[in-house]
Parts: structure tokens; sequence; C-alpha cells
């Protein structure tokens, strides 16, 4: 069944319901206001006929006010208007024959057009279903519109995630793809070959993660592995990297590619400036219901202020601090800071979330 065939079917379901539990509700007060009378066990049935004949007369209304919604206001108005004075007119008609042909109180009209009076007490409750009925559809209509303006802003905000991740690929492509480069002038093929491999597992598993969607740490670190593999290629001895994940962090769901390009930074404005090489120092905590996360480095330190980075003229940070405000609003924490006794820090804080595992 498609979703516009359900959507009809829960509107023609709470039209039915709606209408004639409204019928149902006249005749209950109806009822209940005749105890203050003195009336018959036939007025039980004159209430059930005029009850009835409301809820069958108002149908019709239902498919006028749908066409009269295409039409312009002024013509709406007209229409919505002519119509339950009509409807109210035939109403009348009805409740005048029920009282006096078939419960026969007081006097038979002598004039013809005497059936036609008590038509503005119709009116009013004719008028009264039509108020209840356009109500309901404009509350229809307003909850449509806000479900498209948030499917709508929801489509936008993960364009937006996936325009960020999908951002560093060719920044990271174009380091890689030289640094192959080189290795095939140099003519170290088996090396270069080595390093189209882990080009191509790293760059799988990039295209294959939806930004969208955060994965386990461990996933990542896997990957981050794959990167550094690559980088050590370049750098040989002169790059030492050491993880510290405490246990329980495996587990915690990240960001795609969130740390990748804190370690391309550091990379390249540290480790690259090192005759001696340097060391990265990448570790994942828990802190109460968060997540901590580091990646620092030996290198000769920047220039900090208020959080940002002089050297940073690229995307990388800008970018990680846009994701972190897109997925988790205010809920997060990104900072950079020197690192001791030399180099820099940045610790990213997210919320401690893992994979539910009835997914």
């Amino acid at each position: 069944m498609s979703r516009w065939q359900r959507t009809f079917e829960s509107n023609e379901r709470l039209f039915w319901t709606l209408h004639s539990m409204g019928w149902a509700g006249f005749a209950l007060i109806y009822y209940i206001g005749s105890f203050l009378h003195d009336v018959r066990p036939i007025w039980v049935f004159i209430i059930l006929l005029n009850a009835y004949a409301g809820w069958l007369l108002t149908i019709p209304l239902r498919y006028i006010f749908r066409w009269a919604r295409r039409l312009s206001p002024l013509q709406m108005v007209a229409t919505v208007m002519l119509a339950c004075y009509v409807v109210a007119l035939v109403w009348a008609v009805v409740k005048n024959i029920n009282y006096w042909e078939i419960y026969k109180h007081g006097y038979r009209p002598d004039v013809w057009y005497m059936y036609f009076t008590n038509t503005i007490n119709s009116m009013i409750m004719v008028g009264c279903w039509s108020g209840v009925y356009f109500g309901i559809k404009n509350f229809q209509m307003l909850q449509k519109e806000k479900q498209n303006a948030l499917k709508a802003s929801t489509m936008a905000h993960q364009a937006h995630i996936k325009m960020l991740r999908y951002q560093l690929n060719p920044h990271f492509l174009f380091n890689t793809l030289n640094a192959i480069s080189t290795l095939v002038l140099l003519r170290e093929n088996d090396t270069a070959e080595a390093m189209v491999s882990r080009l191509s597992n790293f760059l799988r598993y990039s295209l294959d993660n939806d930004p969208i969607k955060r994965v386990p740490l461990e996933q990542e670190i896997k990957a981050l592995r794959l990167y550094l593999e690559i980088e050590k290629v370049r750098f040989d001895d002169r790059l030492e990297v050491n993880w510290n994940i405490e246990s329980g962090c495996e587990c915690a769901l990240v960001p795609s590619m969130i740390l990748q390009p804190l370690i391309e930074n550091a990379i390249k404005h540290a480790i690259s400036k090192m005759e001696q090489g340097g060391r990265l120092d990448i570790s994942a905590r828990l802190f109460g219901n968060d997540l901590l996360m580091d990646v620092a480095d030996n290198g000769p330190g920047a220039d900090i202020k208020d959080g940002q980075l002089s050297r940073e003229n690229g995307v990388g940070l800008v970018n990680i601090r846009e994701r972190l405000q897109s997925l988790y609003n205010r809920n997060f924490a990104f900072s950079v800071e020197h690192n001791q006794p030399s180099g820099v820090r940045v610790r990213l804080r997210i919320p401690y979330e893992v994979k539910d595992a009835k997914a």
C-alpha cells in the first residue's frame, strides 16, 4: 500500500469517526436537555431522527467544502455560506415535520411556509459543524506543511553534513597521489603498489560509510591505521604513533572520519617540519557520560588564540566544528591548546553513545 493510500484511508477514518461522534453527541445533549420538560417516550425517537437527518445532510458539505477550497477567498466564503444555509433550511423542514407530523405536539401549521421556521437555529448547528471541519482541515494542512518543512530542513542538514565530510577527500587524495607519483619516479614500485592498495582500502571505507550515521570508534581506528600506514610510507621512521584507547571506548559511536583531518594537520604542520621526525599521541577515554578524544603532537607548536590556530587556513578544523555543530547542536566541546612540553593538542568531547543491540 502506497503512502498516499495510507494517508487517504487515515483521513477517511478520521472524518467518519468524528462526524458520527459529533452527531451522537448532539443527540445525547438533546436527550439530556429533554429532562427539563415533560415529554413522551416517542421523543427519543424524534431525537434520533433529527440527529440522523443532520448526520445525513451534512455529508455533502464535506465534498462541497473540498471543492470550495480551490476557489478564491471571496468565492469560497460565498459558497460555504450558501451551502450551509441550504442544508440548514432542509434540516429545519425535516425537524418540523418530525415534530408536528410524527410527535404531533401542539397544533399543526395551517400554512406550508411554517415548516421553514427555526432555520436560524439549524444554521447555527450547521455552522458549528462547518467550523470544526475547516478547523481540522487547516490543522492538518499546517501539520503537513510543518512536516514538509522539517523534511526539507533535514534533507538540507544531511546534505550539509555530507558536503563537509566529502570535502576532506580531495585534500587527502592530493597529498597521497603526489607521494605515490614520487615513489613511481624513484622506481620504488613495490612500495608504490602497497601504498595504492592501502589507499584503495581507506577510500572504500570513506565512501562506504554514510556521513550522517555514526560508526563505532573501533571501526574508525582501523581506518585511521590504514591512513597512518600510508603516511608512514612517506615518513618512514620519522613518524611515531602512540595509541591510548581506554577499555570500553571501542564501542562508542563517533562521526565517521572525524579524527583523520586532525591527524593530517598534525602530520603536515608538525611532523613534516621536524628533521628527526615526531610523535603522534591518539587517545580516547570516558568522562562521565561523555567520550573524550585527543590528538596531540610534539611539534614546534603554533600560535593559539581563542581556540583557533594561526596556521589554520584550510577546511580541517572549521570543517570539524561545523560537523559537530550539525550532529550534536551544542552538546559537544572542541578545543585546541598547547601540548606539553611542546606541540599542539586538539580535544573533542561528544556524548557517549553505543549502538543498540536490537538495531
